[in-house]
């Protein structure tokens, strides 16, 4: 394919790049991208994974679980997250089922014991320290519905507004679903016919049996279903009716993709492209310089305003800032415009770094409610095309939105990145003259310990230069407070804030 049709603007595409070693996704919207995926081929998520567990200790403190599922640390069951329909079915495992219904009471030690088997999903992969996060409320997704096998209510997206085309899924849903299992009706099943439907439907329940039997046959702490891989998976989530090309640089990720859009979606078949040229489609699509730019703090706005965006282990933060806008017209109006571009960069950024958790956004203070209000709902327009689950609370007096948003993976950021090994992560290292004090502390601590009359120090080369120059003077009063000679030496092997005092003949 020729670059400038590789070049041509599309309202939305999707963009696979893959190959021996990674896999790299990214939506764009008119050229702009506004979600990216990084795979590792060797270390591919779990979310949706489907595992035959053992629980392995109760937490009734908790009210929780670990369940070993055969990854290095055991999965992490919360109470509301054990299905009751499961639980009918593990006395023929050898399990203990629970005698009477479940109760909203009910205790996690009423629930599981140690060393009973069970059927969980991934909801949320391994992170840090902490195992995976578990359900055993069972979710099959499809292309145009989730089949719940463990649950019995109907769902439809709340993307499908019309309420007569509601009201026609729910129809076809109850008229073809098992009666004992649940379904989620997805935003791209809008128009779809009841043979669309059916066939979806089928395969998810027929893929579910082979669970199931797959379950009976395997030993506890086994995978028995594995979701699909990071190409097929991103096609059957942002391939949507609305993208108008998928373009795809691996010749046998093209046949699978094609294979997949011609089974569920055959009417968008003709928007599979396939690029075979030696450039990488993130350059020449110039999304490659977007990548880079998600591991950094700052995000500039096009009016000269910012945004400053920090993750913790608690929460996000994302600081507004005006910068080099100064604006046109009164302070309001400056401010007004700053938040209304901010919030709808904001949007753009939590779905690109895949920021989730609680996050704190500080908007710059807006002294008339009216705009607070045309700010918070500019916020929530920008919100709605991200599939990740949020919710907002409304702007309070000092400026701050209180969010949410659901998180399965780690962020790009994290996903891209390690500590640094030389400040140990914290993104700063002691000052020189803070060091150099601790040095003269250490010094009076180590002097009357020692009977030799001198005292070397070994510190990094930028603190011995400032030991010997600036802080010469205080140096020899030190040594005349101390009684003993101090030699400085450089050991270049030594971290920027190490140093060591010890007495020397």
């Amino acid at each position: 394919m020729p670059v400038e049709e590789i070049k041509k603007p599309y309202p939305k595409q999707l963009v696979v790049s893959s190959n021996t070693f990674e896999v790299r996704v990214a939506l764009l919207e008119n050229n702009v991208a506004v979600e990216f995926l990084q795979e590792w081929k060797q270390e591919q998520g779990t979310v949706g994974n489907i595992y035959r567990g053992r629980v392995t200790n109760v937490l009734p403190g908790m009210q929780a679980a670990f369940v070993d599922i055969g990854q290095e640390k055991a999965g992490f069951l919360y109470i509301s997250e054990v299905s009751e329909t499961l639980l009918d079915e593990y006395e023929s495992w050898g399990g203990k089922a629970p005698r009477k219904p479940r109760k909203r009471s009910q205790k996690i030690q009423d629930i599981v014991h140690e060393g009973q088997e069970l059927i969980v999903q991934i909801a949320k992969d391994a992170m840090g320290t902490k195992g995976a996060r578990l359900t055993s409320h069972i979710s099959l997704p499809g292309r145009f519905i989730v089949f719940m096998p463990t649950e019995t209510h109907v769902g439809i997206s709340r993307r499908i507004s019309q309420g007569k085309e509601r009201h026609r899924l729910k129809e076809i849903i109850q008229k073809i679903k098992p009666i004992e299992n649940g379904v989620i009706v997805r935003t791209e099943a809008e128009g779809c016919s009841e043979e669309e439907l059916a066939a979806d439907l089928g395969y998810l329940v027929r893929t579910w049996k082979k669970i199931k039997k797959k379950s009976e046959e395997s030993p506890p702490a086994t995978l028995i279903h594995s979701e699909l891989d990071p190409v097929l998976k991103s096609v059957r989530e942002l391939f949507t009716s609305d993208t108008d090309r998928l373009l795809i640089d691996n010749k046998e990720d093209y046949r699978r993709v094609a294979e997949f859009v011609r089974t569920f979606s055959p009417h968008f078949r003709q928007r599979v492209a396939y690029h075979s040229g030696r450039r990488l489609l993130f350059d020449i699509l110039e999304i490659e310089p977007e990548i880079q730019k998600l591991l950094r703090r700052k995000v500039w706005l096009k009016s000269g305003g910012h945004l400053l965006i920090d993750e913790t282990e608690a929460l996000v933060s994302i600081d507004v800032n005006t910068g080099r806008f100064v604006g046109k017209g009164n302070l309001e109006e400056t401010v007004l415009k700053t938040n209304l571009e901010a919030v709808k960069e904001i949007s753009r950024q939590l779905r690109l770094r895949n920021l989730g958790g609680i996050i704190i956004l500080d908007l710059i203070d807006m002294s008339v409610a009216k705009n607070r209000e045309k700010v918070y709902r500019a916020l929530d327009e920008a919100l709605k095309p991200d599939k990740a689950n949020t919710k907002i609370l409304k702007i309070s007096q000092f400026g701050l939105v209180e969010m949410t948003r659901k998180r399965t993976r780690e962020s790009v950021l994290k996903l891209l990145t390690r500590p640094c090994p030389y400040c140990e992560g914290r993104s700063y290292i002691k000052d020189n003259q803070t060091i150099c004090s601790e040095i003269f502390r250490e010094i009076q601590r180590i002097a009357p310990r020692t009977r030799e009359r001198h005292l070397e120090v070994k510190a990094h080369a930028d603190i011995v230069t400032l030991l010997l120059d600036e802080k010469r003077d205080l140096l020899v009063k030190v040594e005349k407070q101390v009684r003993k000679k101090v030699h400085a030496k450089v050991e270049t092997a030594f971290h920027h804030e190490q140093f060591e005092v010890k007495g020397r003949k």
